[in-house]
């Protein structure tokens, strides 16, 4: 058993290049050893900066492990020297660096920091925001730059601290124009490319959005840790209560605009689905109307389950830590108020605490019917008020009666009496009807069938007339009662389609993730975790744990609460979504196994089928010329056999040039095509190159420093691409080659002006025996985008396809600098091993 104790990880997360990450880095391991701190360099990579390259004076540098690959001279991180050293504290730069394959070495640096972690090792690294695996698109969508080297997020967000190293945009841009980050040749074009203020603005505001997220969660489980209910006002957070109504729209608006005045403010929506009859009568519609605009305006919407509105309002908005609730004023006049108590708005004015309650007029306030949903079923207080109403309201109506004793006859007397009984029967139900009815007959025996003032019993025909008094009223009230019942019934039916509605509009929406429905789950049902198991719970502590079956060896644990029935029939229906998540993610596991197959069987056939016309018919050219060199039947002129020694000639270069595509490609497959990279300039390799396409618009290549390649190989991928461009240029149009240095590498563009090609068949641009475009059969095996595309991988470049303004398709190659072979960007110098497409 290992008992080391892990690690701690700090990481230096920079807003972008050039912050001061790395001397921030170096400066903290300057202070641990200043302490006493056993501290090495693992790795540090200062960019040739003198100011960071005087941060190493005075610290123990582990020497680096030196590595060839593919004819290239690298150096890395000598891990197994670190962990023989074994000291209190590595520094290591670079966190989303990708380590040369070969020699036994992780994939990536963070696997090696990870080492090192496990080994008991405290490990100070850095990384930039870019590299951030969750923000690569956006990073690439803002600066145009792609990112090619990665860390998942996760790995970042389980260090023990995380410090984010910024700096203004304009203070960066005086960096750079002073010296402290390029080399003054470099200056210009990264000022004006990568290195704009609305780049560097764009990046800054990602890193302090990242890092708010991640002390966002770590606040979150300090407080469940802790079981701090209270509102902790860190941040912003808007709760808008919707109820379906018409007013929902003016409530999200307005509760938007109260999260857009704090910077980094939250807007949730909740809609609470009650079983008790305030459900019924929402408009579905309405809600998923009023969901799309909460995730238009960058919110997010949520469902829960609850008997009581206010109650179950204010739970979650404790549970988000929300400082600020946002609700409708009640859509009840001013008599229903008064005859039914006060509302949900009152109520959670009540429970609020510190949230602050935002009561929002709006057009439907005090328009409500005079009865509202939420009187449809027996609640407490009606089953106290039925039965005093069953005793008060006779005597109260005996009174009134009295003092107009001759003015109404005996039969409306009988029938006020009767009225007032149904009354108390809508009220309080069966019971309650049971006693009005034999309160109000016994009073009207007594005050108003004569004899009066006294009961008149032995009377058949008066007994008559109470005992179907007494059945009418009970049966009015029984179909009272059984009216109320079925709308409970049919009430807690709809709540529970709600939330069935809700959790699949989730699902289609792309919450379908295991742990998002978990989640979803945990919110509805107001618990305290939800978790999907392999085996049910031995036995359930206390009350506060439910468990379903969630498909075939796995099971929904609940902990928290106790539910009820009709919420155990929705969590059913819950688990089985999860169920079916685990089934897919399943499947997707087993399809993902076999796609590789299925790629390589697609990649045999159309291989066989290449190769039964393209290689067949060189072979067949050149056969056919030197069998007819060879026939002694027919007597050529000098002309002749040098025509047929001609065809021969050609067909069998054609016919090695396809097979060497082919042999090159099945290296790279393998990973295994060797290489020399060396500096090479553009001039060097542009006149063989472009030596077979007549009449080259050739610009802006002279100026263009040395690049970092393989000058065969690279011949040869401009080649392809420059020939490619020849066929789809129209008569009297040149193709363009022309090339930029831009952030540490340079871009080679290879322009057409043919018919260019759609988006959605760029995809296929690349894959092997293709020819996008093409009308015939005889333009060779379509394998040179696919190799020029996998010849530009292997030299840590990549080619992508552009529109070209004005019609027509731009090839672009991106190629890193020499000069930053082994001190700059780690995703231009080291080389990967990459396979073709």
């Amino acid at each position: 058993m290992n008992d080391v104790r892990r690690g701690r990880l700090k990481v230096y997360l920079g807003a972008a290049p050039g912050v001061g990450k790395t001397y921030r880095m170096l400066d903290e391991a300057r202070r641990r050893a200043a302490r006493g701190a056993d501290v090495v360099v693992g790795f540090a990579e200062c960019h040739g900066r003198p100011l960071t390259e005087a941060m190493l004076d005075g610290l123990e540098v582990v020497p680096r492990s030196p590595c060839a690959y593919r004819g290239g001279y690298f150096e890395e991180m000598d891990l197994p020297a670190v962990l023989a050293r074994r000291p209190e504290v590595a520094v290591v730069d670079e966190f989303a660096h990708s380590n040369v394959p070969g020699g036994g070495r992780n994939a990536k640096r963070w696997q090696d920091i990870d080492v090192l972690l496990a080994a008991g090792v405290d490990v100070v690294t850095a990384v930039n925001v870019q590299h951030l695996a969750s923000l690569k698109d956006v990073v690439e969508k803002i600066t145009g730059v792609p990112q090619h080297e990665t860390v998942p997020d996760d790995v970042v967000r389980r260090a023990r601290q995380i410090e984010l190293i910024d700096m203004p945009p304009e203070g960066l841009r005086r960096r750079m124009a002073h010296g402290n980050i390029y080399a003054p040749e470099k200056i210009d074009a990264a000022l004006a490319n990568y290195f704009r203020p609305g780049n560097l603005t764009a990046l800054r505001q990602l890193a302090l959005l990242w890092v708010a997220d991640r002390v966002d969660e770590a606040l979150h489980t300090y407080r469940a840790e802790h079981a701090i209910g209270g509102v902790w006002e860190t941040r912003e957070r808007v709760v808008v209560a919707l109820t379906g109504g018409p007013e929902g729209d003016t409530l999200i608006r307005r509760a938007a605009r109260i999260a857009d005045r704090s910077a980094g403010g939250d807007l949730l929506a909740v809609h609470v689905a009650r079983s008790d009859g305030l459900a019924a009568g929402v408009s579905h519609a309405s809600l998923a109307r009023q969901r799309r605009l909460v995730e238009d305006l960058g919110g997010s919407y949520h469902s829960v389950v609850g008997d009581g509105v206010a109650t179950a309002l204010v739970d979650f908005a404790r549970t988000e830590n929300a400082t600020q609730l946002v609700l409708g004023t009640s859509r009840r006049g001013r008599l229903e108020r008064f005859l039914t108590g006060p509302g949900t708005g009152e109520t959670v004015t009540e429970l609020s605490g510190d949230i602050d309650v935002h009561r929002v007029t709006h057009e439907r306030a005090g328009r409500g019917t005079l009865l509202p949903s939420r009187r449809r079923t027996l609640s407490t207080a009606r089953l106290i008020a039925g039965p005093v109403a069953g005793l008060v309201l006779p005597v109260l109506l005996t009174f009134c009666l009295a003092q107009v004793r001759g003015t109404v006859n005996l039969t409306s007397e009988a029938l006020l009496f009767l009225l007032a009984v149904v009354g108390v029967a809508c009220i309080g139900g069966v019971a309650s009807a049971v006693i009005a009815s034999v309160t109000a007959s016994l009073l009207l025996n007594y005050w108003f069938i004569p004899p009066i003032g006294q009961f008149t019993l032995d009377d058949p025909n008066a007994l008559l007339a109470l005992g179907v008094f007494t059945v009418v009223a009970a049966t009015v009230a029984a179909v009272v009662d059984r009216s109320l019942r079925l709308s409970r019934r049919s009430a807690r039916a709809t709540a529970e389609a709600e939330t069935m509605s809700s959790l699949a509009g989730s699902i289609v929406r792309g919450g379908q993730t295991i742990p998002a429905l978990l989640e979803r789950t945990r919110e509805t049902f107001g618990t305290d975790s939800a978790e999907l198991v392999d085996a049910p719970p031995d036995h359930e502590v206390g009350s506060g744990v439910t468990t379903v079956p969630a498909g075939p060896g796995a099971y929904l644990v609940l902990r928290g609460r106790t539910l009820s029935s009709s919420e155990r029939r929705v969590l059913a229906a819950f688990a089985a979504h999860v169920g079916s998540a685990v089934e897919r993610a399943q499947l997707a596991e087993a399809a993902a196994e076999i796609e590789p197959v299925k790629a390589a069987d697609r990649l045999r056939t159309a291989l066989l089928r290449a190769v039964g016309h393209d290689l067949r018919t060189p072979l067949a050219a050149g056969w056919a010329a030197v069998t007819s060199l060879r026939g002694r039947d027919v007597e050529f002129s000098e002309e002749d056999r040098d025509e047929l020694l001609a065809t021969a000639d050609e067909s069998m270069a054609k016919l090695n040039r396809l097979l060497e595509n082919l042999l090159d490609l099945s290296r790279l497959e393998a990973g295994v095509l060797p290489l020399n990279l060396r500096a090479t300039s553009l001039e060097e390799v542009l006149p063989m190159a472009l030596a077979d396409v007549p009449d080259v618009d050739l610009r802006d290549v002279e100026s263009i420093p040395p690049v970092l390649v393989d000058p065969p190989l690279l011949e040869r991928v401009i080649a392809n691409l420059a020939g490619n461009a020849a066929r789809h240029t129209p008569a009297g149009r040149r193709v363009m080659v022309t090339a930029s240095a831009l952030g540490g590498r340079v871009e080679l563009r290879v322009v057409d002006r043919g018919p260019g090609l759609p988006t959605t068949g760029r995809e296929r641009l690349f894959e092997p025996f293709q020819r996008l475009g093409d009308t015939d059969n005889t333009t060779g095996l379509g394998l040179g985008l696919a190799l020029a595309r996998g010849l530009t991988e292997a030299m840590n470049g990549s080619l992508t396809p552009e529109d070209t303004p004005g019609g027509g398709l731009t090839m672009v190659v991106s190629l890193p600098l020499a000069d930053r072979a082994s001190q700059a960007d780690p995703t231009t110098a080291t080389p990967t091993s990459h396979r073709a497409q």
